[in-house]
């Protein structure tokens, strides 16, 4: 059989329940016997049942090669219904494959007139206004008369929420509803609950916490940003077997109690007094005489939309690798990674004991519990014993960055079975790998990918354990091509960029952070605003998002428009607040601020963010405003030149990232890029092949070095492992990537208190590096999203080997090279069926390079090859090859 459909995809995931999308997008990926297999055409059913008896809706066979984001045709859907979906595909050779396995999505309640629930909140006097630090719980009973062939839950919160339904725990996602712009945009999820009801006598209940809606975030102690009360809002809808349907849902019949968690706080912990516990509170029969009545709140339902990410969920879990005494006589556990998430433990003592875990990421000079880089936050989790048996807690609605646990009122001598480290992130699809033959570039990928684990926490934050864990829009930008190798970031993003649009400023400003927490005066840094524009083009690009582009394209017009606003210069952005290269090296002495002239960054930007919405115009058939941008970037780059270098081609910033900028964004050519070139060499040169880059140039600096010709460079700078470099921080330990190069010194000190984090990933986007130059694997913007791939490994000293892989949404792509001891070399390819690709094997001139045993000069059993500068260029479809490079034969 040579085509198969599989993986089954609506709006990137699989059988996603409760969506909103009105037209969603269908993907599927093939698999095949066959080199160079293409589909031809596809045919969609979509039907109400799984037998397919009666399709809603039918394609037909047509006559196409997409299988990426097909978009279904406007017909009517149903709020609340399950479609089945299923896919045939036919081969190039015309042969139609079976159909797929089948699958389905759910819509939920796709507007807001959907919605007749109440909000509820615990009654004033209660645990909120008088005592907001506890966690109110929530609940009622109801009956089920009859034999249930569904039951779904929508539900969301102002606040966090976690469900119960009869004793058991509803659904496994952590912070729910998650952190959006809470004043346009609040996420509600939806639960199968069919198996947890029971005929008889039922119980629902809700625990409420503070989260990011109401509790303390960013550094000013700031509070209630977005409210000041806790609130739940649910439906449960459940179907009979006899036809009938029946509602229960949020209003003034709820009750409302005291939880056992005294206080809990993103920031600062959580304290849990388990004598106050009250067990049997979601299930039936528990007597709820002497909670109050819950008060009802006059909010409405405008802001709610379906969940647009994934939930963040409980991803893995560690164990201790070690239980100490400190010098300072301290009980602490090492975890052995810098992790985020938080710690389960068990414990046995009397009533009213008390353990308490506090947490940090590394340990001073003389191996002592460090957390003054921590700022206010407290990270700590107190836990009241009730006493007897032995008892287990984990945290609900707070999470900490940490290696290390510092234990108090467990005695001298802890077991360390006792402690489970549970990490949370975002659960995306883990798509990318990469591994060489140098192990401590092998630890600093690690490092990257934990870096991603810790910061994508429903939203894409700097740091994940002091007194910030903000979406900075900065970060986002810089990593996300590397993020994007590493997991399917498609819905995650999508939603993040949704509160970008919605808290974007009026005049098109983008706030420092998303969501915006911070002082609404102050806004929109070059480099950081830009994450408006750089982000959707790069989900277009690596997943072939066009819908992306479509939603996200008023707002990277609004920010490209508000750059032209500023200042008397239309064409320069000189003026307004910049972080400009942070933390670069180059900076003057108690300054965060690299020496790269802050108004050079801002129009190189400035024509770089104007370049990609003249791609996204053109992609989008707007032809008025392609030309018009286009028009607008040549006259950015001009005025650039202009004022940034002299008649003779001199650059007048001489610093790494401004050459780095004007070579990465294509702003120089002719003899000015040959200048420029020389000078990032000299500059280099004396530094010893040490970068002094900041946020702003380093994520470009090897990618440079490699497209002229200087890949040799590119690897010096890879392998350094004194400061400043990427193994430097290896080699003093790190388990994730460092917020400063220098954040523990050689002599063990610290780089500084306020401003510390060790689980930074913005100097992680050297990944992208790895995987798009050293394994050589990239995708083609004239057909994105791996539709067409390239392949151009650009092997260099210091390695004589390196893979990667990457599934992407076609399929598994895969480079692998390996040198030989006798000068030889290898590199093999995968290609995911109805993918195409070029690859550009690396061969000196004069070498032989052969393909499944045949010479590329002759007979091949690939398309097409080439010589080219370098190597060999060779043009292939689907399939797994093998090239063999030798000298002289």
């Amino acid at each position: 059989m040579s085509v198969q459909v599989y993986d089954l995809r609506c709006e990137y995931r699989r059988q996603p329940l409760g969506i909103d999308v009105r037209r969603p997008r269908i993907s599927w990926k093939l698999s095949a016997d066959e080199r160079g297999e293409l589909q031809t055409a596809y045919r969609i059913q979509v039907a109400a049942d799984d037998g397919f008896a009666s399709p809603i809706w039918d394609s037909g066979k047509v006559e196409s090669d997409e299988s990426v984001h097909v978009e279904l045709p406007a017909f009517i859907l149903e709020r609340r219904k399950r479609y089945y979906f299923r896919v045939q595909a036919w081969s190039r050779a015309g042969e139609p494959s079976p159909w797929s396995e089948t699958s389905f999505w759910e819509t939920g309640m796709l507007e807001s007139s959907a919605w007749t629930a109440n909000w509820i909140a615990a009654p004033k006097g209660s645990p909120d206004a008088e005592e907001p630090e506890q966690c109110p719980m929530l609940r009622r009973g109801f009956a089920v008369d009859g034999e249930v062939t569904s039951a779904r839950i929508y539900a969301t919160a102002r606040g966090l929420y976690e469900l119960e339904l009869n004793g058991r725990r509803v659904g496994d996602a952590c912070f729910a509803p998650g952190w959006t712009s809470y004043g346009s945009r609040i996420q509600y999820q939806t639960y199968d609950v069919t198996e947890l009801l029971q005929s008889g006598e039922n119980a629902i209940g809700a625990l409420l916490g503070n989260g990011w809606y109401k509790g303390n975030i960013a550094w000013k102690g700031q509070r209630n940003i977005y409210g000041d009360r806790r609130a739940l809002l649910l439906e449960l809808h459940i179907a009979y077997a006899d036809g009938r349907t029946e509602r229960i849902a949020t209003d003034a019949g709820w009750k409302a109690g005291h939880s056992p968690i005294l206080m809990s706080e993103i920031y600062h912990g959580e304290t849990y007094d388990a004598r106050l516990e009250r067990p049997g509170w979601s299930s039936p029969g528990f007597d709820d005489g002497d909670w109050e009545a819950v008060e009802t709140l006059a909010y409405g339902y405008d802001e709610l939309v379906a969940q647009e990410n994934d939930p963040v969920r409980s991803i893995q879990e560690l164990a201790p690798i070690d239980s100490f005494t400190t010098p300072a006589g301290e009980v602490v556990l090492d975890f052995g990674q810098n992790m985020v998430g938080r710690v389960r433990f068990t414990v046995q003592g009397e009533a009213g004991d008390e353990v308490m875990l506090e947490h940090a990421e590394v340990l001073d000079r003389e191996g002592n519990f460090y957390t003054e880089n921590l700022r206010a936050a407290k990270q700590t989790v107190r836990y009241i014993l009730k006493g007897g048996e032995k008892e287990t807690f984990e945290p609900r609605f707070t999470f900490q960055g940490f290696r290390y646990v510092r234990l108090t009122g467990f005695g001298p001598s802890p077991n360390a079975a006792d402690f489970v480290g549970v990490v949370l992130h975002t659960d995306m699809d883990r798509t990318g790998r990469f591994a060489c033959s140098d192990p401590l570039v092998n630890q600093l990928q690690h490092n990257i990918e934990w870096g991603q684990k810790g910061n994508f926490l429903d939203v894409p934050t700097d740091c994940p354990q002091r007194d910030e864990r903000c979406g900075w829009t900065g970060d986002a930008q810089m990593f996300i091509r590397t993020a994007a190798y590493l997991t399917n970031i498609g819905p995650f993003f999508t939603k993040w960029l949704r509160d970008l649009r919605a808290d974007q400023m009026p005049d098109g400003g983008v706030p420092f952070v998303i969501p915006d927490v911070l002082d609404p005066e102050v806004h929109s840094s070059s480099a950081w605003g830009d994450a408006a524009v750089i982000c959707p083009w790069t989900i277009y690009l690596c997943y072939g998002d066009k819908r992306i582009l479509e939603e996200q394209h008023d707002s990277m017009k609004a920010w490209v428009e508000y750059i032209r606003a500023q200042g008397d210069d239309e064409y320069l952005w000189n003026t307004g607040f910049h972080y400009g290269d942070w933390l670069g090296l180059d900076s003057k002495p108690d300054s965060y601020v690299g020496a790269t002239d802050r108004d050079y960054i801002a129009t190189a930007f400035y024509a770089y963010s104007t370049s990609l919405l003249r791609k996204t115009a053109e992609v989008l058939g707007k032809e008025e405003d392609a030309a018009a941008y286009g028009a607008l970037y040549e006259r950015v780059v001009a005025a650039f030149r202009n004022e940034f270098f002299t008649p003779t081609g001199r650059l007048s910033v001489p610093t790494q990232t401004a050459a780095v900028l004007a070579l990465m964004f294509e702003l120089v050519e002719g003899e000015a890029r040959e200048r420029t070139i020389r000078k990032l060499e000299s500059l280099l040169e004396e530094s010893k092949y040490h970068l002094t880059t900041g946020f702003v140039g380093t994520p470009y600096l090897n990618h440079v070095l490699s497209r002229i010709g200087r890949n040799d460079a590119a690897y010096k700078l890879l392998f350094q492992q004194d400061y400043p470099s990427w193994l430097y921080q290896v080699t003093k330990g790190a388990t994730t990537i460092w917020e400063h190069w220098d954040g523990i010194k050689e002599d063990g000190s610290f780089w500084s208190k306020d401003m510390n984090s060790f689980n930074h990933y913005a100097y992680g986007a050297i990944g992208d590096w790895l995987y798009r130059v050293v394994a050589g694997i990239d995708t083609d913007e004239s057909r994105p999203g791996y539709k067409h791939v390239r392949v151009r490994p650009q092997p260099g000293e210091g390695l004589t080997w390196a893979e990667a892989s990457l599934e992407t949404m076609y399929g598994e792509v895969r480079s692998a090279w390996r040198k030989g001891e006798d000068g030889s070399f290898t590199l093999e390819v995968t290609i995911p069926p109805n993918a195409t690709a070029d690859i550009v094997v690396p061969a000196p001139e004069g070498a032989t390079v052969r393909e499944s045993g045949e010479r590329l000069d002759g007979a091949s059993g690939v398309a097409s090859a080439q010589p080219v500068d370098g190597g060999w260029l060779v043009a292939v479809g689907s399939g797994v090859y093998r090239f063999e490079v030798s000298q002289n034969q």
